[in-house]
């Protein structure tokens, strides 16, 4: 059986995040980031990172995850992502890459 999966996609500053935040209520869903630089913590002003105030009681996946000195690359994300996944499904929400 097929699990539900959402991806929502964009150039930055279009909207994603809020988007994303009423879809993921309207849904039942929670959000897996997939920017390459959302994942690191300490970079809150350079990659427009969503706020926790800005959330609004959504979770969120792969943001701060990581400090800057960490290796980040496609297979890295790709653990996070499933286990994130996982973590999604268990609470039986969708997740929604953003």
């Amino acid at each position: 059986m097929k699990k539900p999966l959402v991806v929502l996609t964009g150039p930055t500053a279009v909207g994603k995040t809020l988007a994303s935040i009423g879809l993921a209520k309207a849904i039942g869903g929670e959000i897996i980031s997939a920017d390459s630089m959302q994942v690191y913590k300490h970079m809150d002003i350079g990659s427009a990172k969503i706020r926790q105030e800005e959330m609004e009681g959504v979770p969120h996946f792969l943001v701060d995850e990581l400090e800057p000195w960490e290796e980040f690359h496609v297979v890295r994300f790709q653990q996070m992502a499933k286990a994130a996944l996982e973590n999604i499904y268990a609470r039986r929400h969708i997740p929604i890459v953003v």
